[in-house]
């Protein structure tokens, strides 16, 4: 069969051809390819910056995001088909373990990803299994829901955790209006009540957030902070959607978020260093100070608290004090003179 293969890092892959995928497991699954997503994780593999995490063994098939018609089936499998039209979970799991069973397949102790780790289905053919296996109506075109494989599930679970924190009146700001940030925008505009802000370089993809449910649209000009500051009266966002978080975007995003606020990092590649205060709280616009940065680097999905981000040591642990102690404390508190680490209860 012809797929896209990876034979060395910084190099372009080549079309060529490699032998089809065989049943060997009760549960296995091989797909008739229909669609395979080209995605932005994709240039970073040939770029090398997964091959630390993933390991794969050179050459190999690209191709996480994928979508066709069941071809062959172990003995086991139950829920499809041969000829059922399928999109495939990107990263198979076992269904059995802890992490499974909780709910957390992406913690799976036995999963695998397909065109990370090993052959992908930018291919005639691709080995998964069958509970990756996701059943489309028979009319349903591989080629236009192959991307939801990844770029949509990714998009959708950003905005299903930030829900609880966009009630009406908030505003959420969303980084990269692309392949995953459109599909962000239409959730958010489906799933809450805020006001949407999509900031991007693009001015065509901001015409189609505008279309897609924005509320205000941002170029990124080197003037985007300032605007996002202007559009929110100077307080910033409830939730900062950083669907880049590289090439600076990542700076923004954070400085975007208001006081109390929440910044997701669903895109990677750059670095972001939050400078933290035991004397004053952070806010949007300015970077707190300490003896140190501290330094993460989102290389898959977290979530940064404005003022509390998940590097920094947590407050400081509760101690009982007398009520002379307590009352005096709580007056040098309002009299400015108490470090904010003090915490007083009555």
């Amino acid at each position: 069969m012809r797929a896209v293969r990876l034979h060395e890092y910084h190099k372009p892959p080549a079309v060529e051809d490699t032998p089809e995928p065989s049943i060997s497991g009760p549960l296995d699954v091989i797909v008739k390819i229909g669609g395979a997503g080209a995605c932005r994780t994709d240039l970073h593999i040939i770029e090398g910056q997964w091959a630390r995490a993933m390991a794969p063994v050179l050459p190999y098939t690209l191709g996480h995001e994928n979508a066709g018609w069941v071809h062959a089936i172990g003995p086991a499998v139950t829920n499809v088909e041969v000829g059922d039209t399928v999109i495939l979970h990107p990263t198979p799991t076992c269904g059995l373990c802890r992490a499974c069973r909780a709910g957390n397949d992406m913690h799976c102790s036995d999963s695998s990803f397909p065109g990370l780790s090993h052959d992908g289905g930018m291919a005639e053919y691709l080995l998964t299994s069958a509970r990756a296996c996701v059943k489309l109506d028979p009319q349903t075109r591989p080629e236009d829901v192959a991307a939801l494989a990844d770029a949509g599930i990714t998009a959708y679970h950003a905005v299903r955790k930030a829900i609880p924190l966009l009630y009406p009146g908030t505003t959420a700001v969303l980084i990269g209006a692309g392949g995953l940030g459109h599909i962000g925008i239409q959730c958010l505009a489906a799933l809450t009540a805020a006001t949407i802000i999509v900031v991007d370089r693009n001015p065509e993809a901001l015409k189609l957030a505008e279309q897609l449910g924005a509320h205000h649209t941002v170029v990124a000009d080197g003037g985007q902070i300032s605007a996002v500051s202007d559009l929110t009266g100077g307080r910033g966002a409830e939730v900062v959607l950083d669907f880049v978080a590289e090439q600076g975007a990542e700076h923004d995003g954070f400085q975007m978020t208001g006081r109390g606020g929440s910044y997701f990092v669903i895109g990677y590649g750059g670095t972001v260093t939050i400078r933290r205060s035991t004397s004053s709280p952070p806010s949007a616009t300015s970077s707190a100070t300490s003896s140190a940065p501290t330094t993460t680097s989102p290389s898959s999905w977290c979530s940064l608290r404005q003022g509390r981000s998940p590097c920094t040591p947590g407050p400081t642990p509760w101690r009982t004090r007398s009520r002379r102690s307590a009352i005096s404390t709580l007056v040098a508190y309002a009299a400015g003179r108490s470090s904010s680490r003090d915490r007083v209860i009555l």
